[in-house]
């Protein structure tokens, strides 16, 4: 197997178990969002560490934990905290056709981020894959008078986070162990809170209600750290344009979910707004086909074969 067909693989791999997660949260339905978001980042912690140690690379953590990283740190922290959280409770509350709307935004999110931040320049069928993507909220917003407050706020608390590791451009599995340790001391406290009696769900701890609400919830932090690794492996091996279009999985195997799983409610003005969704979304990976082409024809230079450029 190639290097390529390896990291496609390990890209697969990374969306079925993210498109999949909402089945194991409904198994955790009877525990509170906040109480699983607390187990979820004290054993993903755990792993990353582990990870970190047996590959030698701990000592990428000390330059992220202090100075004006860590201030980054602690926003991405923040960031990341909150996506997980409106993710948890999504699935528990009946709302995963939303978080699922919210994942596929994000790419053209990411898109209009980029312009504001970074000043970059929209092409044609960007512009227009992003103004789909603002009439699809429009739509459902009048058809059903509310605003779909979760998918957006999963896109953006996810599209303002991939721009702030933009900025901080450190590697991948480092800076996310240091996100997770500067949320540790709080899940600590939270949990701690709940069992001392002290908390607004004062002795309503789950962990030890079962041995199988006790794996699930250890296991929440491979879920969190194995999809993550395997991304990280696949980045390196596949082009980012294949990635981003393998990506689409993930928001897709949710919504099946929803739908055939979970029998959530999907009317006309979902269709009409997710509809609106994947044209814009292939609009978007077209173009991000197009650019990848263009630029791998721009490194050749005239002098050069190029049969012999990778």
């Amino acid at each position: 197997m190639t290097e390529r067909s390896k990291g496609i693989l390990a890209m697969v791999m990374a969306c079925l178990l993210w498109g999949t997660a909402p089945l194991y949260y409904k198994l955790l339905v009877q525990v509170p969002p906040l109480e699983v978001l607390a187990h979820r980042t004290l054993w993903s912690a755990v792993i990353f560490l582990v990870v970190l140690a047996v590959t030698g690379r701990m000592g990428a953590l000390r330059p992220l934990l202090r100075g004006r990283r860590l201030a980054a740190i602690t926003l991405a922290a923040g960031l990341i905290s909150f996506n997980w959280f409106l993710f948890i409770f999504s699935v528990q509350a009946g709302h995963v056709i939303e978080a699922a709307l919210g994942y596929y935004i994000f790419p053209l999110v990411s898109v209009a981020l980029g312009v504001l931040a970074f000043g970059e320049r929209l092409t044609r069928g960007q512009g227009v894959a992003v103004a789909l993507a603002g009439g699809a909220v429009v739509v459902l917003t009048w058809g059903l008078g509310v605003a779909p407050w979760i998918a957006l706020a999963i896109a953006c608390s996810f599209g303002l986070y991939g721009l702030l590791k933009k900025r901080l451009a450190a590697p991948p599995v480092p800076s996310v162990t240091a996100e997770v340790l500067v949320l540790v001391p709080l899940s600590l406290i939270w949990l701690g809170l709940i069992a001392t009696g002290n908390g607004p769900e004062a002795g309503r701890g789950h962990f030890f209600d079962t041995t199988g609400t006790a794996g699930l919830l250890v296991l929440s932090g491979a879920l969190t750290a194995s999809p993550l690794m395997l991304f990280t492996y696949a980045t390196a091996r596949v082009r980012l344009a294949t990635v981003g279009l393998i990506q689409y999985i993930n928001p897709t195997l949710q919504f099946l979910t929803a739908t055939l799983i979970f029998a959530e409610p999907f009317g006309r003005w979902h269709a009409i707004a997710f509809g609106l969704i994947w044209a814009g979304l292939a609009l978007y990976t077209l173009e991000g086909f197009r650019q990848d082409r263009a630029a791998r024809r721009a490194a050749v230079s005239p002098g050069t074969s190029a049969s012999v450029v990778k």
